[in-house]
């Protein structure tokens, strides 16, 4: 279960664990039998003690940014019915992962009210047309894509003049990781216009 807020994909949010030692663990590796995958988790719940696995001890909430809250939440496995691990309460993490999104959007640039409006009103008309018209569609996003193909490496070299450190600013006023920020300076760096 991942905890997503719209305009901020990378930032995907999970209940993260921890050990007895205050450790935060690897993930779990379970074999499905014979073949030389072994299928992941980083699931909470799959830190129960049981099969050579860690025994997590407590939970708080995390982000793919690396963001970690402070506060845990012991962890009572006798109350978590193994069948439906989704039933136990998490919202503690989610909260506190909420609270670091709201910190996140007030740090991220703000279009101006008419480009806001204009998006949109953009994006309402699309979906309106999208069943009766969707050729039109096609045409209004491959004008987009045009657009995006024009102002994406303008803006991009502006903004980062080649700095590599200036991905980090990047990443801070878009609301999103340096990661993705750094992916989509390089994709707006290869279109072409």
């Amino acid at each position: 279960m991942c905890w997503k807020r719209d305009g901020f994909e990378s930032h995907e949010g999970k209940v993260g664990v921890l050990l007895a030692d205050g450790s935060e663990p690897g993930p779990v590796y379970f074999d499905m039998g014979s073949g030389a995958y072994f299928h992941e988790s980083t699931d909470w719940w799959v830190y129960t003690g049981d099969s050579r696995r860690p025994a997590a001890t407590a939970m708080r909430g995390s982000c793919a940014c690396g963001w970690r809250g402070e506060r845990t939440v012991p962890i009572d496995w006798k109350k978590i019915n193994p069948d439906y691990p989704h039933d136990y309460d998490v919202s503690a993490p989610e909260r506190d992962w909420e609270a670091h999104m709201d910190d996140v959007a007030a740090h991220a640039v703000k279009l101006p009210e008419d480009v806001d409006t204009l998006l949109s009103r953009l994006q309402e008309r699309l979906d309106e047309l999208v069943d009766e018209h969707p050729l039109a569609v096609l045409k209004a996003v491959g004008e987009l894509e045009s657009a995006a193909a024009v102002f994406g490496p303008l803006a991009g070299r502006f903004i980062t003049g080649g700095r590599q450190e200036a991905i980090s600013q990047v990443a801070t006023a878009l609301g999103m990781t340096e990661q993705a920020a750094g992916s989509r300076l390089r994709h707006y760096q290869h279109l072409t216009f």
